[in-house]
């Protein structure tokens, strides 16, 4: 079985709070997705990576991807939704000969700290199981749960609870049918969850956040520098 990434990258990040959409931010002199493809390409277990932009994505082509090419496919069939730009996505790989039990290791483009060693431990941990499995990190925080007036009304006990990361690893075929029955869901764990099945969890570390807020850029781009000083002092 062959693996593919898929990269849902037709959001605008409104959170963000600025004009251009979150994934072409800059970051250490590069679009913010840059980060992300690169360390999907670092993988030599992935065959290729879909990338799914909207149908008039002007940004992409203001930049250059020479260095990653030959592994980058464009999908312009962006949705409303992730979860629509994921289905689109299955949908137009499954056009391009990609297998029914092929795997899909569907990736947040916003997610720009990946390391490809979390990558591999996501592939070798879940390469045999029969269902498929996601990186998450245990919970570690005390949980509140907040009532209408923004006041707590509970703590939650977090024994056994897991914050789901990408990649999500699922086969091609299961993944679409479970978004195509489950289309409301957040992340693709919960289609496949929909359908009475039960994603393996991997653990994988805090450095692998969502870039959401201004602030998380600063922190990105603070771990992406040590992560280079590390690798100049130890070659």
């Amino acid at each position: 079985m062959t693996r593919y990434a898929l990269v849902p990258a037709a959001g605008s990040g409104s959170r963000m709070g600025g004009e251009k959409p979150k994934q072409y931010l800059p970051l250490l002199g590069r679009p913010l997705i840059h980060h992300t493809l690169a360390s999907l390409c670092a993988v030599p277990a992935i065959a290729k990576i879909f990338v799914v932009l909207a149908a008039d994505d002007a940004d992409w082509a203001r930049h250059d991807w020479s260095l990653l090419a030959g592994r980058l496919e464009v999908l312009r069939c962006g949705g409303a939704t992730r979860a629509e730009s994921v289905t689109n996505g299955l949908r137009a790989m499954a056009a391009m000969a990609v297998a029914a039990d092929d795997w899909v290791l569907v990736h947040d483009a916003a997610r720009a700290c990946l390391a490809p060693a979390q990558v591999e431990a996501l592939i070798r941990t879940v390469g045999d199981d029969p269902v498929g499995g996601i990186l998450a990190v245990p919970v570690a925080d005390t949980l509140k749960r907040a009532g209408a007036d923004q006041r707590v009304q509970a703590t939650v006990p977090r024994d056994g609870l897991w914050q789901a990361q990408t990649p999500q690893m699922f086969r091609h075929r299961q993944l679409l049918q479970a978004l195509e029955c489950c289309p409301d869901v957040t992340d693709e764990a919960g289609a496949i969850e929909a359908l009475g099945l039960a994603p393996r969890l991997v653990a994988a570390d805090a450095t692998n956040f969502k870039v959401t807020y201004p602030a998380d850029l600063r922190l990105a781009e603070w771990i992406l520098r040590s992560r280079q000083l590390s690798s100049a002092e130890q070659s």
